[in-house]
């Protein structure tokens, strides 16, 4: 178990280091390619109440993605973080309505009105790293984890394509995705 923990953390630090190195123009043209491959996706195109991440550090840029989706008329949630380490899913109207919160990650008011499990049609998130099979990497904190047991709804993956691995460590409470988005389109895992 020690092994895989520590492969887990190594491999964090060189896909960190390497999305360090990403250049601002890689990015910009990344994030609008994978807006697009998501924005044309049948998972999308279904999905009336949406789970969306609030992208930090280089992650791919979430804000247009949020904005489009608020204005299609979609009932967004976002990640608001428990103090008991799980994850809520908050209602948001307006990304105006987003502050600082844990970690420094924009998070809706706590008081907006929270998804049940069963009331999501797609959950997108983040990752470190991930593979085109469905393995994700996250930050090793077990967040989204344990969110998408609770909330069995088809996952999507956001993730560059410089980032994406060829095989990740996985333990048995890794959710797999069932689509990973990168600027070169989708694969679906076939995971669900």
């Amino acid at each position: 178990m020690n092994d895989i923990l520590d492969e887990k953390k190594r491999l964090r630090r060189e896909f960190k280091a390497r999305g360090a190195a990403l250049t601002a123009d890689y990015r910009l043209e990344a994030d609008r390619a994978i807006r697009e491959a998501l924005l044309g996706s049948e998972a999308w195109r279904k999905a009336k109440s949406v789970f969306l991440y609030v992208s930090v550090g280089v992650e791919p840029d979430t804000r247009e993605l949020l904005e489009a989706a608020l204005k299609e008329g979609r009932r967004i949630y976002v990640p608001l973080c428990c103090p008991d380490r799980t994850m809520a899913a908050v209602r948001i109207e307006s990304t105006a309505e987003l502050s600082p919160g844990t970690l420094g990650i924009p998070e809706p008011p706590e008081e907006n009105e929270r998804a049940a499990p069963g009331d999501l049609d797609l959950a997108v998130v983040p990752c470190v790293t991930a593979t085109r099979e469905g393995a994700r990497l996250g930050h090793g904190a077990g967040y989204y984890d344990r969110f998408l047991r609770l909330h069995a709804c088809p996952s999507v993956c956001l993730c560059y394509g410089r980032m994406l691995a060829d095989g990740l460590p996985t333990d048995k409470h890794d959710v797999r995705m069932d689509c990973i988005i990168t600027e070169d389109g989708h694969s679906k895992t076939g995971y669900r």
